[in-house]
C-alpha cells in the first residue's frame, strides 16, 4: 500500500477525470498516489490507467456502497459528473448527492469538485426569455451541478468549487468549421456578434484541479471559475483559418434558430449559449485570466491549443 496521500479521480477514463489523472502522474514531486474510478475496470481505457501505474477501481454512482468502497482511505479526490451519458438533471442531482455523502463519509480532506453555475440564480424560470426544460431548469446540466454545490457544503465536506466551460475540444467535436456549398468555410454559434466566449482546454481543467489540491487547504472553500480565454465568435473563426491556412468566417446564429436545430440537446445548447451572452459580465467577468495563470502557468490559450491540434482540427472538416 502506498504511503503516499491518495486522490480519488472520478470518470477518470474520460476528458476531465483522464486529464486530471494526467496532471497528478506529471507531478515533478509525485506528491500524490492515483486512484481512478470507473464503472468498468476491464475495459482497455482503464487498462491503460492500469499500466501507467494507477490504482483502477470499479464504482458506479448510482451505488452508494461501490463509492464508499472506492473512497475508502483516500486523502482526497476530483469528482466529476457526466451529464450527457444520460441527459437527466434528476438523475444528475441524485449522483452529487451519492458523491457527497461518500466523501463525507469518508472524510475527505480535500475534494475538487467539477461544476457550474446555476442558471437560475441570475435568470428565473420565470423569466420567459429562453424555454424551461426538465420542468425546473434553464440549462439543466449547469443547473443540477450548479445546485449541487450545496450538497458538499452541508455534508461538511472540504471542498473547492471548480466552474468549468465551453472545451476548445468542441472546435473539434460538434460545432467546428463546416464547408458550405459555395466550398467556404464557417463557424456558425449561437452567440451573438461581438459577446465573448469563455473557452478552456479540457486538460487545464485537470492541470488547475491538481494545483488546487498541491496547494493544500488555500482554496478549501472558495471558488475557482475556470478559462483559457475569453474571445467572440469573430476571433475563434479568425485563429482556426490561421491555423487550418483558409478563411473560416464567423455567423452567429439566432438562439430561437439554433433550439429549433435537429440535432441531440439543441435547446440545451441554445439556452447555454444564450446564458453565456446575456450575462456575459457575470460568467465571462468571473474567470480572471490573469489570476488563473497565476495558479496554472501552463493553462493554455486558444490560439496556442488551436496551433497544437491543427491536424486534428483540420481532419474534422474533412
Amino acid at each position: 500500500m502506498t504511503s503516499k496521500p491518495i486522490i480519488v479521480v472520478a470518470g477518470a477514463t474520460g476528458a476531465q477525470g483522464g486529464g486530471t489523472v494526467t496532471a497528478l502522474l506529471a507531478d515533478p514531486q509525485q506528491r500524490f498516489a492515483v486512484r481512478a474510478l470507473t464503472r468498468d475496470p476491464q475495459s482497455p481505457a482503464a487498462s491503460a490507467l492500469a499500466a501507467r501505474g494507477v490504482e483502477v477501481v470499479r464504482a458506479d454512482f448510482n451505488d452508494p456502497a461501490t463509492l464508499e468502497a472506492a473512497f475508502a482511505g483516500a486523502h482526497g479526490a476530483f469528482l466529476v459528473t457526466n451529464f450527457w451519458a444520460h441527459l437527466s438533471a434528476a438523475q444528475e442531482t441524485q449522483e452529487i448527492a451519492n458523491l457527497a455523502s461518500a466523501a463525507a463519509s469518508a472524510k475527505l480532506s480535500h475534494v475538487v469538485w467539477s461544476t457550474l453555475e446555476d442558471t437560475r440564480e441570475l435568470l428565473p424560470i420565470s423569466d420567459p426569455r429562453m424555454p424551461v426544460l426538465q420542468d425546473a431548469y434553464n440549462v439543466p446540466h449547469f443547473d443540477a451541478k450548479g445546485a449541487g454545490n450545496r450538497l458538499f457544503t452541508e455534508a461538511g465536506v472540504p471542498t473547492t468549487f471548480l466552474n468549468t466551460t465551453f472545451y476548445y475540444q468542441g472546435f473539434i467535436s460538434g460545432v467546428g468549421p463546416r464547408r458550405g456549398e459555395d466550398g467556404a468555410l464557417a463557424l456558425a454559434l449561437p452567440l451573438e456578434s461581438g459577446k465573448l466566449l469563455a473557452g478552456v482546454d479540457v486538460d487545464d481543467i485537470g492541470r488547475t484541479a491538481f494545483a488546487i489540491l498541491a496547494a493544500g487547504d488555500t482554496y478549501i472553500g472558495q471558488t475557482v471559475s475556470l478559462a483559457g480565454d475569453h474571445l467572440t465568435g469573430a476571433e475563434y473563426a479568425e485563429i482556426l483559418g490561421e491555423v487550418i491556412g483558409e478563411t473560416v468566417r464567423f455567423d452567429a446564429v439566432p438562439y430561437d434558430t439554433f433550439r429549433t436545430f435537429p440535432i441531440p440537446a439543441a435547446e440545451e445548447i441554445g439556452n447555454m449559449f444564450q446564458y453565456y451572452g446575456d450575462f456575459e459580465a457575470q460568467f465571462t467577468g468571473a474567470r480572471d485570466l490573469d489570476e488563473l495563470r497565476r495558479l496554472n502557468p501552463d493553462l493554455r490559450d486558444f490560439r496556442t491549443w488551436a496551433t497544437e491540434n491543427a491536424d486534428a482540427l483540420k481532419s474534422a472538416i474533412g
